[in-house]
């Protein structure tokens, strides 16, 4: 039978561990056109943040 050569980490282990907990971002939806978008970014449809226009978007 193959056994490991040396002992595996705590730090291995965890690390092997965490990438399971990574999700899908999660998406905003901007109350005016109801498009979705990713949170604390500017809405690229209508150039939107936070109820203010900040980005001039050719329609």
């Amino acid at each position: 039978m193959a056994n490991p050569k040396r002992k595996q980490s705590k730090r291995r282990s965890a690390n092997r561990r965490a990438a399971n907990a990574f999700k899908a971002p999660q998406f905003a939806k901007d109350p005016t056109d109801g498009t979705a978008f990713r949170p604390h970014h500017v809405n690229p449809n209508n150039g939107m943040y936070r109820g203010r226009q900040v980005l001039d978007v050719e329609v």
